[in-house]
């Protein structure tokens, strides 16, 4: 039976498919544990420890969740327009440049409540910007996005070591970084936040971009499924034929997509940049761009899988870490293999457990209509 074409409900795209993947992945990740002498059980224990059991681990865990939220967000955007964007990492890169040029230049004269907002905007204008020139020769050019985006993050790499070795390295240093930005661009951070309410909790990165991203999250949902854009970019990204009958422009489309997205992927530097480091240096987002693809992958390109599965990531990029000290078998390579074999399933691997999932469906269907 040809299950291709059935229609499932969203739980079960969204949340139960995913799931499965992510089981089949913890499971052979067991077997390599085993492989090496170590107790898959007590692993997972550290794991979860590292993630949510100890002063800060939580905060770490939503501080990374952050960041993968925009870069997912980024990726599911793109693809429902039928781009597959791989230039997170630069347009994220060239996002924090923009926020960093921003704060250089007015962080002397300007007050929070101005420069925090003009912040946020410079990097999302920056991160679309990056991401218009390959959107542009996808359009009219006919250049692939997906060769034209991975050379355009080789050249956001080599355009921000020029700049910050060259051009924006505080005077009197050696490390490539800007100076620290005044305190007025700095997000507050949630153990101070907490702190005015009276609640004392370990100072961690995590900060109040958490909520923005989320709020991203609602208005990529309300984009996509509930405005004419949103159907446009749909139309385009399954049928360009069916797109131009009906009499949209899928040139356009492809552009304007490509521009969220990379305004999305751009914003990681409100986290970074903004919540974090609170100055300009190398390689701030490493990793977050490409991890996104399979963040978004995971979630099936809505907004509610990509926030589980960023929590997922969040909780191996911190828990690791804790894996990783407390087993010396387990090295930090061992934990990026985890996350390897999650990106297998939820990639490659996607849609291996959807026609088992679709005849229980149809099996079980006519018995809750019959219910009903």
């Amino acid at each position: 039976m040809n299950t291709s074409n059935i229609e499932l409900p969203a739980w079960l795209e969204i949340v139960v498919i995913p799931i499965l993947n992510i089981i089949a992945a913890l499971f052979f990740t067991g077997l390599i544990m085993l492989v090496i002498g170590v107790n898959p059980v007590e692993a997972v224990g550290h794991l979860l420890r590292g993630a949510f059991g100890y002063e800060g681990g939580l905060g770490y865990t939503l501080y990374y969740t952050t960041n993968y939220i925009f870069t997912g967000l980024a990726v599911a955007i793109a693809f429902h327009a039928g781009l597959f964007n791989i230039g997170g990492e630069g347009q994220a890169y060239i996002g924090g440049l923009g926020a960093g040029l921003i704060f250089l230049l007015l962080d002397q004269y300007l007050p929070a409540i101005l420069l925090i907002p003009i912040g946020i905007m410079a990097a999302g204008f920056f991160g679309a910007l990056w991401a218009f020139i390959p959107g542009w020769l996808q359009a009219y050019r006919g250049s692939h996005v997906v060769i034209t985006t991975i050379m355009f993050n080789f050249i956001a790499s080599a355009l921000m070591v020029y700049l910050l070795v060259n051009v924006l390295i505080m005077p009197g240093q050696m490390s490539p970084e800007s100076r620290y930005f005044s305190e007025a661009t700095w997000i507050p951070q949630m153990h101070e936040v907490l702190g005015v309410f009276g609640f004392k909790v370990t100072r961690t990165p995590f900060n109040l971009s958490f909520f923005f991203a989320l709020l991203c999250c609602f208005f990529v949902w309300i984009y996509i499924w509930r405005t004419r854009w949103g159907y446009d970019l749909r139309t385009a990204g399954n049928s360009e034929e069916a797109a131009v009958y009906a009499g949209i422009r899928p040139r356009k489309v492809i552009v304007t997509a490509m521009c969220l997205s990379g305004a999305l992927a751009g914003l990681v530097a409100v986290n970074v940049i903004m919540g974090e480091s609170h100055r300009l240096l190398l390689n701030f987002q490493l990793g977050y761009g490409f991890t996104g693809i399979a963040v978004s992958l995971m979630g099936r390109n809505h907004p509610v899988g990509i926030i589980m599965a960023s929590l997922l990531f969040g909780v191996l990029s911190q828990g690791g870490l804790e894996l990783a000290f407390e087993i010396p078998q387990i090295t930090r390579d061992m934990v990026v293999a985890i996350q390897g074999l999650i990106i297998l399933f939820s990639g490659a691997l996607a849609l291996m457990f959807r026609p088992w999932v679709v005849r229980a469906y149809l099996k079980f269907k006519p018995l809750g209509e019959q219910h009903a």
